[in-house]
Order: C-alpha cells, then structure tokens, then sequence
C-alpha cells in the first residue's frame, strides 16, 4: 500500500493575529455599536503595568477615540457583545424586527480580541454594550463576566466601561461596578411618553431607579469607616448616559431640563446627546430625516454652560423659539445678546462668575485673568496673552486701556458678529 505524506492540520486564516471569523463578527458588532456616544474615558483612575505585572494601562497612546479632560487619549474597542436583542426600540437598528445581518461574541472570543489588540498598540481599553439574550439578567451576567476574566485572569489594567441594563437585577449591577472604570445607562429620551411608545419594554421608572443604585454604590465605595479604611472600590469614573436628539418632538429645553435634573439627583459624570439617525424599514411613528447635527453641538456647549459656568437652563433657553437653542449662535454668546446691560465687563475688578459670563473667556482663561490681575492691572494686550484672541472679547469687557466706544444693541451686535464669524468652541 502506497503511503502519503501526512498534510499538517490546517489552521484558520487571520489578520493581524486575529481569526477572520473573528473579524467578521467584529466588522458587525463594531459598527452596530457607533450610534452609542457615551463612551467617553473621562475620569478614569491611573494605572499601568510598567512593573512587569499586569495586562495594559489607562495612559498611554494609541488609536484616538476619546479623550480625557487634561488631553490624555484613550483608545478603546467599541463593540457590542451581541447585536441580537429581544427588545424592539422603534429607533435601534439592532431591535428584534430589525432586519440586519446578526453576530455574537463568545466571552472567550471577546477577551481574546480585547488582548490581542492591547498587545499590537491598537487600544488600550474596552467599551462593551449588548442587545438583550434572553433577558437581561443572563446578558448582564455575560457582560461582567467579560470584564471578570480580563480583570482576574488577565490582570488587565487598561480601561472599562460598561453599559448596564437597568432591567437586571441590583447585584450584577453592583458586580458590574467591581471590574469597570464606569457604568452606563441610556436614558434615550427625555420624555417618559415617548419611551413607552417607542421602546415599549423600557420603562423611564425602573432606568432611575438603576441610577439611584448606582449612585448609592459609588457613594458607598467613598465612604471612610470609623477605623479609617475605604470600601472596595466602584467604576471610580462614576457613571454617564445618552440621550437621543431628534427622535421626537422634545424641545432642547426640555433635554436640558432632564439632564439637569440626572446631574442633581445621580451625579452623573456626563450626559451624551446623539443626534437620532434613520435607519432601515424605520416605523412611521420616527422622523425620516435626521435633525441638523449643529442641534447636537449646542446641545452640548449648553451642558458645558451648566455644569461649568453656573447656567440654569432656564437662562440658557430664555427667549429661544419653542425651547430651542438658537443654532445660529452658541448659548453664551445668545446669553450675553439677550443681557447687554451687563456688559462690558471690567475685567480688573469682576468677581470670578461675571468673567465666566463673557463670551470668548473659558474656565482657565477666567482663572489666569484673576492671577495676573493680582499683579497689575489688565490691557487689551494682556488679555490677547491670556486667551489668545480678543477679536470675541471687544464687545464685552473693558481693560487699563481698552473701552468698547459704540455699544450696538443686540440685532447690530448679532449681525456684526456672524457676519464676522465670531463663534465660540464647546469649551468658552
């Protein structure tokens, strides 16, 4: 009998050291996760492994995702564990009734790619959500179990964030808290009406109350007792949601309005608004077209106003037609058109919450103006120092050397100014 060679077992093809079954999945998984916005790493304690010991770090460079307040990039793996939910939110693309292709991840898998990406310098975190299996208890427990093993087993030290589901029960949620850097909860929309009839199995009573949960953790894990010791630690980057701009017929105040009340009452570390995208065989009861995405960015300019500048919402969108912001102008400088008497600012002898209100000056701006004015007393030119331009400033302050000679009223100003281009970033 003639013998043959013995072939070697085959092995599965990959790219970049992952199974293209593997990147299969992530392609589906990956990009049914880009609706979510609230995966921002802000907050994140620092931890590394350059003692040898460990699996990744929340400091280093990487592909850019998100960016943490003083300028850190932290890249994450946005994904979804599975793209299958039983739920059917009229506005998700991933909703039982959706018809798109359909992946799901092993724990295994997931961890696997998690770790095989930190090692090529791809990440150096994980943003992890899921449609619901079978209930959202046994998706939870498939979620922390995630980040259990990349934690436990792996020692990996670089970011986590978890979107939670509000409907599993209070201890997966507090076993969530254990291993990420920060929890979320969409809120989806502002108005409780509109979450009953376009996500019928959401109910806006039971996200708070996983809030609430949530908030007593972090509380709890911040607490001393009387021998001096802290409780175990819990998503030390607190927690953050989502809401939907567009979807219905909620105004930006009334957006606003929910979120300054989320702020209050659970300390959120953010709230993300996403303008609502159509997708395919939408329901009728959705917009067809999405709203304008400047909508979006004075969304959040006016939560930058609220959570740093000491807005209330109601001076934000006083005056606005129907409760909405003025896309033409960002809400501080609308502010400060609305209020002319209380300008020009003297910015050698204002308190700290008059800077704040001009337009063109930010928190560190305002902050740099009161230390040097301790020295001298201010020019036009000591401010162009301090901020970096005074073209915004003009209209607003007066300095040792500078006094706005014509005060136009509001509509001279508001026509100057954008014929001008005199627009603010998210962060004046």
């Amino acid at each position: 009998m003639n013998s043959h060679p013995t072939s070697p077992a085959s092995s599965p093809p990959v790219t970049d050291g992952v199974p293209i079954r593997l990147m299969n999945k992530l392609a589906i998984l990956s990009d049914a996760a880009k609706y979510d916005a609230s995966c921002a790493s802000s907050g994140a304690s620092r931890r590394d492994s350059l003692d040898g010991r460990g699996v990744g770090s929340t400091e280093g460079m990487g592909i850019c995702h998100s960016y943490a307040p003083d300028g850190r990039c932290i890249s994450l793996l946005k994904v979804l564990l599975t793209n299958f939910c039983t739920f059917d939110c009229l506005y998700c693309v991933n909703r039982v009734s959706s018809n798109v292709p359909r992946a799901r991840f092993e724990i295994d898998e997931l961890v696997d790619l998690v770790l095989a990406f930190y090692k090529r310098n791809y990440i150096e975190g994980l943003f992890l959500s899921s449609g619901i299996i079978r209930d959202p208890d046994y998706t939870m427990e498939q979620i922390v179990e995630v980040a259990r093993r990349l934690r436990e087993v792996h020692d990996f030290r670089g970011y986590i964030h978890l979107k939670t589901i509000p409907e599993a029960t209070p201890e997966l949620l507090a076993s969530a808290g254990r291993y990420a850097d920060r929890l979320s909860i969409n809120v989806e929309l502002a108005r409780s009406a509109s979450l009953e009839t376009l996500a019928p199995q959401k109910e806006a009573g039971g996200i708070r109350r996983a809030m609430a949960g949530i908030r007593g953790k972090l509380d709890e894990s911040r607490d001393r007792s009387h021998s001096g010791r802290t409780a175990p630690g819990f998503a030390a980057s607190g927690q953050s949601t989502q809401m939907i701009v567009g979807a219905d017929a909620a105004s930006d105040g009334e957006l606003l309005d929910c979120s300054e009340s989320l702020y209050s009452h659970y300390r959120l570390k953010r709230v993300y608004y996403s303008a609502f995208s159509p997708i395919p065989d939408a329901s009728a009861a959705l917009p067809l077209a999405p709203p304008d995405l400047t909508r979006e960015h004075r969304l959040y300019q006016a939560d930058w106003l609220m959570r740093f500048y000491g807005f209330a919402v109601e001076e934000i969108v006083a005056g606005g037609e129907n409760g909405m912001l003025d896309p033409a102008l960002d809400p501080k400088l609308a502010w400060a058109l609305k209020h002319r008497e209380r300008f020009p600012v003297d910015v050698n002898q204002a308190e700290r919450e008059g800077l704040l209100r001009v337009p063109g000056l930010g928190v560190r701006g305002v902050e740099r103006i009161l230390a040097s004015r301790r020295l001298q007393r201010l020019t036009l030119a000591d401010l162009g120092r301090i901020c970096g331009s005074v073209s915004r400033l003009r209209p607003f302050v007066v300095t040792r050397d500078w006094r706005p000679t014509s005060l136009l009223d509001a509509g001279g100003l508001r026509a100057q100014l954008l014929q001008g281009s005199a627009q603010l970033s998210l962060f004046d």
